[in-house]
């Protein structure tokens, strides 16, 4: 069906279609826009299965539809008032009959940018609570006090923050921080959903902060909180403490490398300075033994991927240890180990060379070192070895390879 169609029929029952939310956002934002979810005011639901027999009741709570329009799967909502009843995202009651407007139904809604829609067929821009000026100044701001109702908006105010690179108005930031009790008891799914998309950010770091200055890190993230005032050699590290190091080689990687499972490596690489009892300060003696064990607890907690457990894990245990080895036997099987793990060697080298500020020749060059090594084959050794002996003579003949590469 075509939208102009679909939006015609409805009015022409007497109710009122418009797209509402991040396309509209991002519409007035001048990015590209997403997935189109529509609203619907000022028609039952009745009448509406009775126009649109082929749509599909999905939402339990309240009425989402399904319908293909324009040859997309699309969501239809009807316009709703919400009364906050219990605790999280899940505690409302909820009035969805055709007596309530779009502008109730935006007013629910978290911030202003998120609070405007557009009327269809013609395409008209209902801003009732001045979002596109927001948009304009860069400014995340509440809607209203509704924002309270759903904990994890406080989350994702500083996802967004960090996604458009706006700030956070000082009474949306006093808002967020009245959500910590409400955000403490929510299931930790929530919170990995929106590390993942704050990941997926130019500036992750963003993220953080904004959570910080809400007083939401400690509830939300602790292992990243518990970096605050871990201070580290000033000679090493003239940046700051051990959080203020993560932040900035987060987006430092992040500029190196997309991918989120990188990213995420990066913000772990230093998680034992968090435990470093206070009488060792500045120094973090075995800090990428006690990072694994706080990485396992968080696990625990927070069910990551799988990919990204093995490239935290490969990150914390080796970012030490990566610049310091000289031994080509080590180098050798670092390399092989590297570009095994998920991170690969790309991932791993952004990460050596934000904390360092330069890599070591067998990193820097690895494109030129990983072939030769690969060069050796299996099936070239000696007829009469087997077993164990097979192995030493590989990595025998594999570290003769990098050092004839290198020049030695």
């Amino acid at each position: 069906m075509r939208e102009k169609i679909f939006a015609k029929k409805i009015q022409a029952h007497g109710g009122r279609v418009y797209i509402a939310g991040g396309w509209v956002r991002d519409k007035v934002r001048g990015v590209k826009a997403k997935d189109k979810d529509y609203v619907v005011s000022g028609l039952a639901e009745k009448l509406f299965c009775q126009l649109f027999p082929l749509a599909r009741k999905v939402g339990k709570s309240f009425p989402v539809y399904l319908l293909e329009i324009d040859q997309k799967n699309c969501e239809i909502a009807f316009a709703r008032r919400e009364k906050k009843n219990g605790l999280g995202y899940r505690g409302f009651s909820v009035v969805y009959d055709e007596t309530v407007t779009i502008e109730e139904d935006l007013y629910r809604r978290d911030t202003t940018m998120n609070s405007m829609a557009w009327e269809l067929p013609d395409g008209r821009l209902l801003d009732p609570y001045d979002g596109q000026a927001d948009i304009q100044k860069k400014i995340i701001r509440a809607t209203s006090a509704h924002f309270l109702e759903d904990p994890v908006r406080a989350l994702r105010a500083a996802r967004q923050a960090a996604e458009m690179e706006f700030s956070i108005e000082d009474a949306t930031v006093m808002l967020m921080r009245q959500c910590r009790s409400e955000l403490a008891a929510e299931p930790q799914e929530r919170f990995l959903q929106e590390l993942v998309r704050a990941l997926h950010c130019p500036r992750p770091s963003l993220f953080f902060r904004a959570l910080q200055a809400a007083d939401l890190l400690a509830i939300a993230f602790p292992e990243i909180f518990a970096l605050i005032g871990k201070t580290q050699p000033v000679d090493v590290h003239p940046e700051g403490d051990a959080f203020e190091h993560t932040l900035q080689l987060v987006d430092q990687v992040a500029a190196l490398d997309c991918r989120p499972l990188v990213r995420f490596a990066a913000l772990l690489h230093d998680l034992g300075k968090g435990v470093t009892p206070v009488a060792d300060l500045p120094h973090h003696f075995g800090h990428e033994s006690a990072g694994l064990e706080v990485l396992a607890a968080w696990s625990a907690r927070m069910t990551f991927p799988k990919r990204w457990l093995q490239g935290a894990a490969f990150a914390i245990r080796e970012h030490m240890r990566a610049p310091q080895i000289n031994k080509a036997g080590k180098i050798v099987e670092l390399l092989l180990a590297a570009e095994k793990n998920p991170l690969g060697l790309s991932g791993f080298t952004a990460i050596i060379l934000a904390d360092n500020k330069s890599l070591p020749d067998y990193l820097e060059h690895y494109d030129i070192y990983l072939p030769a090594i690969h060069a050796v084959q299996a099936d070239e050794r000696p007829p009469e070895l087997a077993g164990k002996a097979i192995g030493e003579w590989l990595r025998q003949k594999q570290v003769q390879a990098y050092q004839t590469a290198v020049g030695n």
